[in-house]
């Protein structure tokens, strides 16, 4: 624990210099953060740019194309969920800051700009609840007073400490138990359709209740996992149900409201079947015209499966004039044994470089902070976070995936474009983004056992650098 928290005071107090300005092609700054090192968003040794010359086959390489641009970024982030509100809200006022510098501070953290929350309980809540009394049709009774205990908080000093905006997507993980046929939020179940109109009011309702408390919110999904029968809060929609209550219902319903502009996103579940539902509800005008996109979760690989980032490619590819959006991604089966188990963290960049390459324009991790048993959570679903807090002590943990997440979060801002960008071997994964003010964001992350020594192509430029095994790097330039 010593070593760690050494760790811990060393980043949160480095000087983290500025890219260099914009058509300057000289010099490049360089963090990294490697497993068996003690290299954690550690700037590092860094090689100046000289003339390129015809790269020898040997040789291993970056290519950077700055003339070809793509997707607009939008952001990175994390949820902020009932149960890291409810953690956040035991640990002593120092922690507390401390952790929503870590996240949320553009200079001496990895400056999150994107959040998710939900809308009332989900499995990461202490129990299930709503915003109204059941049976209550006409939602007479609706109220966040729930709400204003821990998470409205939190969520207002995330705001706060990111520089008084974040953007801020809710999802819902179930209706009411009395708006569905199994009469319970749990266990999957599906909404009945006399409740359409009702349930659809409910996201307007909560809207407005959030804005109320000074916080607006960027926009909704209609339903998280909607093909998940969980033991948690759940409920089902086939992709013709979701079409049709997007379509005739919580589309115009919410345009009505006053809250058209509000950004409408459909699926928010894995990557396996969002092919046939964006095929299903993008293909019909009516109902794609109020969707502002699609979201998607990483959870197809709970077989032992590989991550099917094609299906991103082929949805991006299929509706370029919609947006892609990683919603939610966590390592579960919590043990706190594995905290700083490095292949936790490498699935984040693995995920965040290929989703990104494939369209994706932002990402969002799930809880940014869970206790050290990897809740609370009502129904034992136990995960990790990039960060946890050991209640007992008052100590924050931070695990490797806090810096991986951090290589991208605090360097990219939004509004960045994507730069095309290729590797000339397998074992390096690369992605680049040109900021708004000019500065180029070159990742790279080695997923081989062996350090690896790359040169950096940037049209007439290149630059040498060398990556540890097990590492990933953030170039400036």
């Amino acid at each position: 624990m010593k070593n760690f928290m050494l760790v811990v005071f060393v980043f949160l107090n480095i000087d983290f210099v500025s890219a260099q300005q914009p058509g300057e092609q000289k010099e490049i700054t360089v963090y990294t953060t490697a497993e068996k090192t003690e290299y954690r968003l550690t700037r590092t040794q860094a090689n100046p740019f000289a003339p390129s010359v015809q790269p020898l086959e040997s040789e291993i390489c970056i290519f950077v194309n700055s003339q070809k641009t793509f997707q607009t970024f939008l952001g990175i982030g994390g949820a902020i969920t009932d149960a890291s509100a409810e953690v956040f809200a035991k640990l002593s006022a120092a922690k507390q800051q401390e952790m929503l510098t870590a996240y949320f501070d553009t200079t001496k953290g990895i400056g999150y700009s994107l959040a998710r929350t939900t809308i009332h309980s989900s499995d990461f809540s202490s129990g299930s609840y709503t915003y109204i009394k059941e049976g209550d049709k006409g939602l007479k009774t609706f109220s966040v007073e729930h709400d204003k205990r821990f998470r409205i908080p939190l969520i207002k000093q995330a705001m706060k400490t990111a520089g008084g905006t974040l953007t801020l997507l809710a999802s819902p993980w179930s209706p009411p138990a009395f708006m569905k046929n199994n009469k319970t939020m749990l266990k999957g179940g599906k909404l009945l359709p006399e409740f359409y109109e009702s349930w659809a009011l409910y996201f307007t309702k909560f809207i407005i209740s959030y804005e109320t408390e000074g916080i607006p919110i960027w926009g909704i999904s209609v339903q998280n996992e909607p093909m998940a029968t969980q033991r948690w809060e759940s409920c089902v929609f086939t992709a013709e149900e979701e079409r049709d209550f997007l379509k005739f219902y919580l589309g115009p319903i919410m345009a009505k409201q006053g809250f058209g502009a509000k950004n409408i996103i459909v699926w928010d579940h894995n990557r396996d079947l969002m092919n046939q539902r964006t095929d299903v509800i993008f293909g019909d005008p009516e109902a794609s015209k109020y969707a502002w996109g699609t979201g998607f979760h990483w959870y197809e690989t709970w077989a032992g499966g590989k991550p099917m980032f094609d299906n991103v490619k082929a949805v991006h590819d299929s509706y370029p004039d919609k947006n892609i959006l990683f919603t939610e991604g966590c390592v579960e089966s919590f043990t706190p044994e594995r905290y700083q188990y490095w292949p936790n963290a490498e699935r984040y960049g693995t995920s965040m470089i290929n989703d990104f390459n494939n369209g994706t324009v932002g990402w969002i991790d799930w809880n940014i902070l869970l206790d050290e048993h990897g809740g609370p959570n009502h129904v034992g679903n136990f995960c990790f976070a990039p960060v946890h807090a050991d209640l007992t002590s008052n100590e924050l943990i931070y695990t490797p995936s806090y810096y991986y997440i951090g290589h991208f979060s605090k360097f990219i801002r939004p509004n960045a474009k994507r730069v095309s960008t290729v590797s000339s071997r397998s074992q390096l994964l690369s992605t680049t983004f040109v900021n708004v003010d000019g500065s180029m964001v070159t990742v790279v992350m080695n997923q081989s056992d062996e350090p690896v020594t790359y040169k950096l192509v940037v049209g007439s430029n290149a630059a040498a650098q060398t990556i540890p095994a097990r590492g990933i790097q953030t170039v400036l330039y």
